[in-house]
């Protein structure tokens, strides 16, 4: 990585909410691991820039495979210890997929280091972008444990709240690999502020 993809890396790093030095170097090793190509990295436009990209595939992340070992560390975060999830042998024996699939959520919890790789617009002036919900989810095809998604990020809006701060809309498709139908669609709203 060369100096140039460096300091965009920091200056992306700078934007991310919650900036701690620990932070700095989970986001940094996080996006490391993701990004394999120096272009992968969320675009920052002017307003009028911005604009201009609605209605507009924005970013593509490279591909992620989903392992059995993710699937089993959210589990146990969050509880959901259905055999579909966790229990390859069972989920062979007893389900359509083959095997075990991810959490619905797991894979919509990977908006985040997707959207830090490569998919969204963050607005030139302004300091951080926060979560502000999601209009709308829809799950269409789990994701088989082994395969490998990536997230299409389409600008759908730009709408300025208050003088500085913009109300960001991306419509998010999850890809799987080698499949015709997306995992998931979402409309994910993130607020830019200054």
């Amino acid at each position: 990585m060369d100096n140039k993809s460096l300091s965009e890396l920091e200056a992306h790093l700078k934007m991310s909410a919650g900036i701690t030095h620990a932070s700095q170097v989970r986001n940094h090793v996080t996006a490391a691991r993701l990004t394999r190509t120096e272009d992968c990295m969320p675009r920052v436009l002017t307003l009028a820039e911005a604009l201009e990209c609605v209605g507009k595939e924005v970013g593509v992340t490279e591909w992620f495979e989903i392992t059995q070992k993710q699937v089993d560390q959210f589990a146990e975060a969050t509880g959901d210890f259905q055999f579909i999830h966790i229990d390859p042998a069972r989920a062979r024996r007893e389900t359509r997929y083959g095997g075990t699939v991810a959490h619905g959520f797991l894979t919509l919890s990977l908006l985040s280091v997707m959207a830090s790789q490569a998919g969204t617009v963050k607005i030139k002036g302004t300091n951080v972008v926060l979560n502000y919900g999601l209009d709308k989810v829809r799950f269409l095809s789990p994701v088989r444990v082994g395969k490998r998604i990536r997230g299409r990020f389409e600008l759908m809006s730009v709408v300025e709240k208050r003088p500085g701060d913009f109300l960001l809309k991306h419509r998010v498709t999850m890809d799987i690999e080698g499949e015709d139908k997306p995992a998931m669609i979402a409309e994910w709203l993130g607020m830019a502020v200054s």
